[in-house]
């Protein structure tokens, strides 16, 4: 069951609770206020199917970044215009067709 993170609306305290996913938010173990809210602490590292974090293993900058989409940008799009053809690349997915540079 994977753990998640709360805070309590009413006294503000952060507590940790592992549960299914369909199950309900448990109430505060601070104050029993049934009012918490679920917090998250960390993003996902895979994004639209590209590994984002570049260089450490946890805090990529904003140049890594774009360093990295730079570098993975054009192999997507070769992947794709050869799989679906230039014409459908270019209507479908425009955004692939700027220069990285």
């Amino acid at each position: 069951m994977p753990l998640y993170d709360y805070r309590c609306e009413s006294c503000g305290h952060r507590f940790e609770a592992r549960h299914r996913f369909d199950d309900p938010a448990p109430g505060c173990p601070n104050c029993a206020a049934a009012e918490v809210k679920r917090v998250i602490l960390s993003a996902p590292t895979l994004a639209q199917g590209m590994v984002t974090l570049a260089g450490d293993s946890r805090g990529a900058t904003k140049e890594q970044l774009q360093d990295k989409w730079a570098e993975e940008t054009p192999k997507l799009r070769k992947k794709l215009v050869d799989k679906l053809g230039e014409d459908t690349v270019n209507r479908y997915a425009p955004t692939l067709n700027k220069r990285y540079e």
